[in-house]
């Protein structure tokens, strides 16, 4: 029976093999079908070239080959190291930009680099296939090792400068000249390298005579030594009456135009996005920043949290200045604002649009009825269609996928090169919203292991790792490709904007508009209940009982509270989605920390063991149970530091084990599991208390099987933090 022409069988590409162990290294093999062609007898001798039979087609015969695909999977070190320049990367491409991206977290780069520039020395390892041809083979395999780690070096400046960065000295940067000049003298490499030694050393000059400046400048201001002194942050004891007087000499932000500020806005974040590092992105990273030590970790992507908060603290301080505003006039800020978050969508800045939404949903501005009911009709019709964008149905897939949208160029290759077609005009960003991938990053890093059996590097966790990186570090590419002016009045006004506090911001809030009932007028999106929002709302309970707080008005957040990261959310669990809750409530604006979120839906499998190459991934997601494991959220009570740490329960722990990791987790020096008892949150902010010596995933309840807390039993001694 003959097929109808460009009808081939349907056979699957991929097809999983199995694992192979060579030489202490695990592998990954998988099948892939490639397609070849052979000509048929139509085509046999006795025909000219290019002749074809009577019937017009093609007699060519459909094959199939199979060829055997390996990807390293876990190995000891220095056998992943040897893998970069003796592995065969034209079957596995990914394993070289994977391990420079995230190496930084099992092995520092000074180690690595003294590894591969003693490769030379290391005869080859033995059972790799390589079979004995002569002194002409041997010749060869050399010269091919030297082309490799000459290349990888290469890429490893070009991608990750940043790695390289020793001030004042940079002797891994020296070292790795001092080789390139011999092994590849004049070539692009040896070239990268000294231009970035160049780069580097004149950065520690500019810093240097900046901080010479800096030091002339406040010796030229240390005769007036009776002039007080003034803290940038507010002091939330001032009186309202005296922080209405506090002009700022110059423009406010918003005498500017919607397009000033929008631009200035996006400006700043390109810039600080396109310097991300990203192994400080890394979860085993970003994570422990809030540990002893660790307060100077991860500084690129602290400084884009910085800025984050910045825009948020800008927009409460511009609508809540001056308590005795008309509403009308309040609500001329609140659209100014609105159109702003809508120029920044317009011009792909979904970092500082968020801010701005984030609030503009805060309590403070929220509960302002009042003033949202002087909003017109078109600017909250837009503010709703943006607050959709990060909303956290689904997992937050509208803001996923809209990224992932707009990160596709509008044309295809083949339109971009066909004759009489302009060139292709890739749109600059977008920037992306950095907490989305952080989430993502800490809790892969929490679900998978570092370690394999036998103490072998679980290279498998790294890969996927490397594709939430890859992401980021094509958005880096794209975002530089902004080309905005600078104007220096509009960062000038937006620095000059005096900040509120988190109490001032409260007490203003409740000076515009006194504590009334639920606000009929502010716009509401519905949303679910999390563990977060019940935490607050009980606590908020407690205080309300307290006669400094009156009835009928949320209580503002304890001062206590951690500021340096991005704000909570009131939605599903995620300290990262902010959208207004369905009634005035206390929604804490101490701008908390991105730590274990559900993954997305092109996020990594979280399971014990990482699935092999071709197989389908599926995602697990915080609460969802598979057959044998879950991700729960577990929380400390009364705790006013990080909120909850994802933890991966599978069907044998028991209470004892996972109040353990729950409290490793949670920094806690000395755990003493015995002190605690782990109990399930419930809808309708009930509790159900777990035995000790339960079995957890049996135990709990499917009603609500995420979200967890650790509660100190009477008598017991708090642990030093």
């Amino acid at each position: 029976m003959e097929r109808p022409p460009g009808k081939e069988l349907s056979l699957a590409p991929l097809q999983e093999w199995g694992e192979e162990e060579v030489d202490g290294a695990v592998y990954n093999v998988t099948l892939r079908r490639q397609l070849s062609r052979r000509p048929g007898p139509g085509r046999g001798r006795g025909r000219g070239r290019g002749q074809v039979t009577d019937s017009g087609r093609s007699e060519d015969f459909v094959h199939y080959r199979t060829c055997k695909v390996r990807a390293l999977r876990a190995a000891p070190l220095e056998r992943l190291v040897l893998e970069l320049v003796r592995g065969d990367h034209e079957q596995d491409p990914a394993f070289v930009p994977a391990f420079l991206a995230t190496h930084r977290a099992f092995v520092p780069t000074d180690y690595v680099l003294g590894l591969l520039l003693r490769l030379r020395q290391v005869p080859r390892l033995q059972g790799e296939g390589q079979e004995e041809q002569g002194q002409n083979h041997s010749d060869l395999s050399q010269e091919q090792e030297s082309r490799a780690l000459i290349s990888v070096l290469g890429s490893w400046l070009l991608n990750h400068p940043q790695d390289f960065k020793d001030p004042p000295a940079h002797p891994n940067l020296i070292q790795v000249c001092t080789f390139l000049s011999w092994a590849a003298p004049g070539g692009p490499e040896s070239q990268e390298a000294e231009r970035l030694l160049k780069h580097f050393q004149e950065e520690e000059e500019e810093e240097v005579a900046k901080k010479l400046h800096e030091e002339e400048d406040k010796a030229k201001e240390i005769p007036e030594e009776s002039a007080p002194f003034h803290h940038e942050s507010p002091d939330p004891e001032i009186p309202l009456e005296e922080e209405e007087h506090h002009v700022k000499e110059g423009p406010e932000l918003l005498d500017f135009s919607v397009d000033e500020v929008a631009e200035q806005l996006t400006l700043m974040d390109m810039e600080l996005f396109s310097q991300v590092c990203l192994w400080e992105c890394l979860g085993s990273v970003w994570s422990h920043r809030d540990k002893a030590g660790g307060h100077g970790t991860a500084p690129s992507v602290r400084a884009t949290v910085t800025q984050f908060n910045a825009v948020t603290s800008c927009v409460l301080s511009s609508v809540l200045v001056g308590p005795g505003l008309p509403p009308p006039l309040r609500a001329q800020r609140l659209e100014k604002w609105i159109f702003i978050a809508q120029r920044c969508r317009e011009l792909r800045n979904f970092s500082s649009l968020r801010a701005i939404l984030s609030a503009l949903q805060s309590n403070p501005i929220y509960r302002l009825k009042r003033s949202w009911a002087a909003v017109s009709r078109e600017p909250l019709s837009i503010y709703r269609k943006l607050s959709n964008i990060f909303s956290d149905e689904n997992n937050h897939l509208n803001s996923r996928e809209i990224l992932s949208q707009e990160e596709v160029p509008l044309t295809s290759p083949e339109e971009e090169t066909a004759p009489g077609v302009p060139p292709l005009q890739v749109p600059p960003g977008p920037i992306p919203y950095l907490g989305t991938f952080l989430t993502d990053l800490v809790m892969l890093d929490t679900a998978l292991p570092d370690l394999l059996e036998g103490e072998l590097i679980n290279f498998e966790k790294r890969r996927k790792e490397w594709e939430i990186l890859s992401r980021i570090q094509h958005l880096q590419r794209r975002c530089v490709s902004y080309s905005l002016p600078s104007r220096p009045p509009v960062l000038a006004a937006f620095h000059a904007q005096r900040p509120l506090s988190e109490e001032q911001s409260y007490r203003l809030s409740r000076v515009i508009e006194p504590p009334a009932a639920s606000c009929p007028s502010s716009p509401r999106i519905r949303r679910r209940i999390s563990l977060t929002k019940r935490l607050s709302a009980k606590l908020s309970r407690e205080k309300s009982s307290s006669p400094s707080h009156p009835p009928g008005d949320p209580p503002s957040p304890s001062p206590s509270l951690s500021s340096g990261s991005y704000p909570p959310s009131p939605g599903d669990g995620d300290p990262l989605t902010l959208s207004p809750p369905p009634s005035p409530g206390a929604t804490n604006l101490s701008y908390k920390s991105i730590l274990e979120l559900p993954l997305g839906t092109e996020a990594p499998e979280l399971q014990q063991t990482p699935p092999s190459p071709g197989s389908s991934a599926r995602t697990s997601y915080p609460g969802q149970q598979t057959p044998d494991a879950c991700v729960i959220r577990v929380s400390i009570d009364h705790d006013p530091g990080n909120l909850y740490r994802s933890i991966l329960l599978t069907s044998q722990d028991k209470v004892p084990g996972v109040v353990l990791r729950a409290l490793q987790k949670l920094h806690l020096e000395q755990p003493q599991p015995r002190d605690y008892q782990l109990f399930q949150v419930l809808p309708g902010d009930r509790e159900l208390l777990i035995p000790d010596n339960a079995n957890v995933f049996y135990a709990m309840s499917p009603a609500s099987p995420g979200d967890f807390v650790l509660r100190k039993k009477e008598g017991a001694q708090s642990p030093p933090r």
